[in-house]
């Protein structure tokens, strides 16, 4: 399958999960590779998170995990994180990789 820009679907894409500390970035991160269920994580510190949540907007230093995987892992990658993850809930926002 091809994108209008020409690009290919490689099969691969990046996720999007944010974490609170370094301490739950490194350990959600060792635990994807470990599983095979991620062949390599970025951890990204330095952001800062604006958002609703009960009633109210919040805002808190956050980091962000780039987790790099194959799309068919998706269905088993989605509930493990959400298993291992200490918000009530988190974010896993996926996008394929196209061409590259």
């Amino acid at each position: 399958m091809s994108s209008e820009a020409g690009g290919q679907d490689t099969g691969a894409m990046v996720v999007y999960v944010t974490v609170p500390s370094m301490e739950v970035g490194e350990a959600l991160a060792g635990k994807l590779v470990e599983s095979k269920l991620a062949a390599c994580v970025n951890i990204v510190p330095g952001l800062t998170s604006v958002y609703w949540w009960d009633g109210k907007v919040n805002k808190d230093p956050e980091l962000l995990l780039i987790i790099k995987s194959r799309t068919s892992l998706l269905p088993e990658l989605t509930p493990f994180i959400k298993a291992h993850h200490p918000y009530t809930e988190c974010e896993v926002i996926a996008l394929p990789i196209m061409g590259g």
